[in-house]
């Protein structure tokens, strides 16, 4: 087979392989204290794949409660005080999946959540017209695309996690920024109210206020 004919069945396998998301959503919300918040995705035909992923940036102790629901309102999946998730499943049913998050444990924090839900589909190529015409090179690409497709999916998870890991540090040392920044401003009306009472006593000593007696 020619170069060019290589490298365009590789690019044409790699489009297939790679860029299969028929819908997804990257987004970034934040959930007020007792408050529900749901999303909803399309499934178009029964089969298809869901991924899910969650991670709680900031708030709290980083936890949230959690649940997603079929067309038919039943629970597939569901999770308390769940710091983060990743699932895939198939969808067997076509219709809206909703994806709830609830943030109740908590009365007065509330939480920044970055989530995905992403709705693929596996494109099926179809045969070549001459049986045999690049069935040689067809699997050696296969699996070096599919190892590709593997390592790129790693990159983007550990990218996610390192993401979350360095939120949550933020958030962190945020609230110790803070509690550090009042514990300085109560020391120091501490030792004010603490200089303020010694020069009282102090005065108090050398006051003539004290009952006199006759000798």
């Amino acid at each position: 087979m020619a170069l060019p004919s290589l490298l365009s069945l590789f690019s044409l396998l790699f489009f297939f392989r790679i860029f299969h998301l028929t819908n997804a959503s990257a987004l970034t919300t934040s959930i007020g204290a007792n408050e529900r918040l749901c999303f909803y995705a399309d499934v178009d035909k029964a089969g298809e794949k869901i991924g899910f992923y969650f991670a709680v940036q900031a708030g709290g102790s980083f936890d949230i409660d959690f649940e997603v629901k079929d067309p038919n309102e039943r629970v597939i999946l569901d999770g308390a005080r769940e710091r983060q998730g990743d699932y895939v499943f198939t969808a067997n049913t076509v219709g809206e999946y909703a994806f709830c998050f609830e943030n109740d444990m908590s009365t007065l924090t509330e939480k920044l959540i970055d989530f995905d839900i992403m709705v693929e589909s596996e494109p099926r190529r179809e045969p070549p017209a001459k049986p045999g015409q690049i069935s040689e090179h067809t699997t050696a690409l296969e699996e070096s695309i599919f190892r590709l497709n593997g390592m790129l999916l790693s990159i983007k998870r550990n990218q996610k996690y390192f993401h979350t890991r360095e939120n949550r540090g933020f958030d962190i040392v945020k609230a110790i920024q803070n509690r550090l920044f009042w514990y300085a401003v109560m020391e120091c009306l501490g030792v004010i109210g603490m200089a303020v009472l010694q020069v009282y006593i102090l005065q108090t000593f050398f006051t003539k206020t004290g009952r006199r007696y006759k000798v």
